[in-house]
């Protein structure tokens, strides 16, 4: 996946997205045995969106904050 189409998929408008178009990441099964390359490729060929999609049937739009933080610091914050 190219940079620019990355950055199309992470401008979803969750308001406006159908959810028939969106994968439910139960459905998405990671293969352990590849190597890990091969296994970011393959989660993004079955989940299709990784900043949008569904679990249990509710649109799940993740984004990333532009810090050096990490999420375990985080996490320990909260």
């Amino acid at each position: 996946m190219s940079s620019t189409y990355l950055e199309k998929l992470e401008d979803v408008d969750i308001q406006s997205v159908h959810k028939s178009s969106l994968t439910d990441i139960k459905n998405v099964k990671i293969d352990t045995s590849l190597e890990r390359s091969e296994r970011v490729s393959d989660f993004l060929t079955q989940i299709g969106n990784p900043y949008c999609f569904l679990c249990d049937g509710v649109i799940v739009k993740i984004c990333f904050s532009d810090t050096e933080d990490t999420l375990e610091e985080k996490l320990n914050e909260y």
